[in-house]
């Protein structure tokens, strides 16, 4: 006998919602079009999500979907530079991967926590592991090159 939640549960992930962190299960093949259960928002917007010490636990650590978090600050020059290639590929790869970022003056202890020396600095991290890191500013091909064996 075969248990159909269980092959239900195979093929849905965990992910919070960028909108008030609750954890949602959500089939992959419907990730595109999820919306969260508590606040109804959609799970995805196409932008990065703004990571701070509230959210962070919730969408980069119990989160089944690889998430790219783009460390950087405001008043660092090649940071505004790749914050539109980030958008941009933010809006092209969703749901595959989630992208976020935290600003390093705002979240001092988080980039402290991930060792943040440069900025910016890009890391992706898996159930809450670390899995690749690239210091410095990528452009859009190279980016998105980088990321390709992180995507679902």
């Amino acid at each position: 006998m075969t248990d159909s939640s269980n092959d239900a549960t195979a093929d849905s992930l965990t992910l919070a919602c960028p909108h008030c962190a609750a954890l949602n299960r959500v089939a992959q093949a419907r990730l595109a079009q999820g919306r969260c259960g508590k606040c109804k928002q959609a799970l995805f917007t196409g932008a990065p999500v703004e990571l701070n010490g509230a959210n962070f636990n919730a969408l980069v650590n119990r989160s089944d979907l690889p998430v790219v978090v783009d460390f950087w600050a405001a008043w660092c020059g090649p940071c505004k530079a790749m914050a539109p290639i980030f958008a941009q590929l933010a809006g092209e790869l969703e749901p595959r991967i989630r992208f976020a970022k935290l600003d390093t003056d705002a979240e001092q202890a988080l980039a402290g926590r991930f060792n943040i020396r440069s900025i910016p600095t890009l890391a992706v991290f898996r159930h809450g592991q670390e899995v690749a890191r690239q210091a410095g500013v990528m452009q859009g091909p190279q980016l998105k090159q980088w990321l390709a064996p992180h995507l679902l």
